[in-house]
């Protein structure tokens, strides 16, 4: 299916969007794909900051196509549909998150066979690449249609050589014109052991995993199971999954659903991605390395980019100084920067400038413990992030930094740091609240191991409200409404909500690229569910609003202002004029302040002979009857 213009057009405006994703999603120590600090000015750094920002990350679907995988009701998806929606959920993320990263998907166990080493029952589906519409819309003709004559295109046959599959994902990596900074391969599967029947194979798989670890490349298994079927990790897998991080002691459970599968393939979708790699000193002589992660970023909606009208391709703006007295053009060294004092200019060349800015080395300094319970929850100057061992700068972080934390919670402290985030920052006082590993039901982690960094108020950041004491409420309507919020509480989750102005803006967008006909309305969790709120608080809430608002009183309503009746209104006009001399505030020419209604009352009085209407008009006719 061949993408119209409109299509590419808009694709190209998908592709230029600077959006990053928010998700929370973690897993397996795997952060979501988080976006530079706002405050970052750090240039280059010892830990490499830019070059680490300006590298793509790649990922390969490497995906079992045997008969099993194809097994299914006939009312029900069978496994393969479910990995190819995954990879198609995960192309259309990427498209917004990071459009700049490469995908491709492999399929194996295939009769057909397609790659550039010819290997057997191997089939290159799609090269790595950037993602796209076209991308899309081949992922969803195979997830819909292309599934039921899979047999006939593709076919099936066991006789395939897992170590030839990973070998192709090699290869297409090694072949990439891009400066990939981490490589990945997804591995969907519901067959426990694949080569059980033949140790050379077996043997060729663990070898070819092993270069694939040398190499950094990473292999993660996504295992499936269909209903009463079981997936033993330990028969096979546990031997070519290597995890730098934390061994494999103990595995998700292998997915059915689509709802379980997408959620582990969203949190190992990212590669976690350090804002920054900084030291952290424990005294002097004993320093370790940790990652410092954002954990929660606003989503704006992408600016919009201007294209040419003919190409489709983006205008670059370039900005030239110029010298107002003789239109020379200035060169950055050419300028300098000026700060007033004593009511004169001081320059400062741009070396000095960043001099001045620099206070000490980047980094953590433990200045010492405090209880957890000294950490109060109106300390939120800004929102906290995350730290997490490196083991890239300095080998044994991952120890060091495991012994602090068991510590910490052991003794339910929060060590006490200075925290310097880049060489251009200040420094800035922090707590890092210590938290333990936690796991769902399916043994996924839902809570990562690791400090939360809390940035600490200084004493500017205190401020005392003065307020007017009001009427309290009484200790009945109180207990009422603990009663009433203690119905409607909920466990909150920031996944659970999505901006539905963003949802819709992203859906408009993606209808467009992919020509649907009908955009699907998203649906808007932030709204009140007010047949829920009936139902689970309904009684409370009726006591309470008859105990707290007055009878009739209808929520939502403005009560009108009573209205005046005609007596008030003519004694409020009678004491306008009481004390006016109307004479003499025409002669001032300050006739332009009285109201209408107050000069239509002055002509009545003063029995001027007039039909205006207009207060112009009326103005003018009391100034010909005094004669001014």
């Amino acid at each position: 299916m061949k993408v119209s213009k409109r299509s590419s057009y808009i694709h190209s405006l998908l592709i230029q969007s600077k959006l990053r994703s928010s998700g929370l999603a973690m897993a397996d120590w795997g952060f979501a794909h988080f976006g530079d600090d706002d405050e970052n000015e750090d240039e280059d750094g010892e830990f490499g900051f830019q070059a680490r920002f300006n590298q793509r990350d790649g990922l390969i679907f490497l995906i079992d196509t045997s008969k099993s995988m194809f097994d299914a009701a006939d009312d029900e998806e069978c496994l393969f549909q479910l990995c190819m929606k995954a990879a198609k959920t995960t192309v259309q993320n990427k498209i917004i998150s990071s459009e700049r990263d490469l995908i491709g998907t492999v399929f194996f166990g295939t009769e057909e066979s397609e790659n550039q080493s010819g290997f057997k029952h191997v089939y290159v589906y799609q090269s790595l690449d950037q993602p796209g519409a076209q991308r899309i819309l081949d992922l969803e003709d195979m997830e819909e249609n292309c599934v039921r004559t899979f047999s006939k295109d593709y076919g099936h046959n066991e006789a395939y050589s897992l170590r030839d599959a990973l070998w192709t994902c090699q290869n297409m990596f090694a072949s990439s014109a891009q400066n990939l900074g981490s490589k990945r391969i997804m591995l969907f599967t519901n067959n426990d052991d694949p080569h059980g029947a033949n140790p050379q194979l077996r043997r060729l798989a663990v070898t070819k995993a092993s270069d694939l670890n040398e190499t950094g490349i990473d292999l993660e298994l996504m295992h499936l199971q269909n209903p009463g079927q079981s997936f033993d990790i330990n028969k096979f897998y546990k031997d070519i999954l290597y995890n730098d991080d934390d061994d494999i002691n103990e595995m998700a459970d292998p997915a059915e659903k689509m709802e379980e599968l997408l959620r582990r393939v969203r949190s190992k979708d990212h590669k976690k991605r350090a804002n920054r790699r900084i030291p952290f000193s424990l005294g002097e002589g004993l320093n370790f390395s940790v990652g410092v992660y954002n954990l929660v970023r606003s989503c704006p909606k992408p600016y919009a980019v201007k294209l040419t009208k003919k190409e489709n391709a983006e205008l670059k703006s370039h900005t030239k100084t110029y010298l107002p007295d003789t239109g020379e053009v200035l060169m950055p060294q050419d300028l300098k920067k000026a700060q007033t004092y004593g009511g004169r200019k001081i320059c400062f060349e741009n070396d000095e400038v960043t001099e001045i800015k620099r206070f000490d080395t980047p980094g953590f300094t433990l200045m010492g413990f405090k209880p957890r319970s000294s950490l109060k929850k109106y300390f939120h100057v800004k929102p906290a992030q995350f730290i997490y061992p490196d083991e890239m700068k300095v080998t044994g972080s991952t120890q060091a930094f495991s012994a602090l934390l068991k510590k910490c919670l052991e003794r339910d402290v929060t060590p006490i740091c200075k925290y310097i985030p880049s060489r251009n920052l200040p420094p800035k006082f922090v707590t890092l609240l210590p938290q333990a590993e936690e796991l769902d039901e399916h043994k996924v982690q839902v809570t990562p191991p690791g400090f939360h960094v809390i940035f600490l108020p200084c004493a500017d950041d205190f401020r005392r409200v003065n307020y007017v004491e009001k009427p309290r409420a009484t200790a009945d309507q109180i207990d009422k409404a603990k009663e009433v919020i203690k119905k409607l509480k909920f466990k909150f989750s920031s996944e659970d909500f999505e901006n539905p102005v963003l949802q819709n803006h992203w859906r408009n967008i993606e209808a467009l690229a992919l020509e649907r006909d009908e955009v699907e309305e998203p649906v808007d969790h932030i709204l009140p569910s007010v047949e829920l709120f009936a139902e689970r608080a309904g009684k409370a809430l009726d006591e309470f609003k008859d105990m707290v608002f007055p009878p009739g009183y209808v929520p939502g309503q403005k009560r009108r202002a009573p209205a005046a009746s005609t007596a008030a209104k003519k004694a409020k006009a009678e004491d306008a004029l009481a004390g006016l001399d109307v004479k003499k505030e025409a002669e001032a020419g300050r006739l332009g302040k009285l109201t209408v209604a107050v000069l239509r009352d002055v002509i009545k009085k003063e029995k001027i002979n007039t039909t205006a209407t207009r207060k112009n008009d009326l103005i003018d006719a009391i100034n010909d009857h005094f004669g001014i």
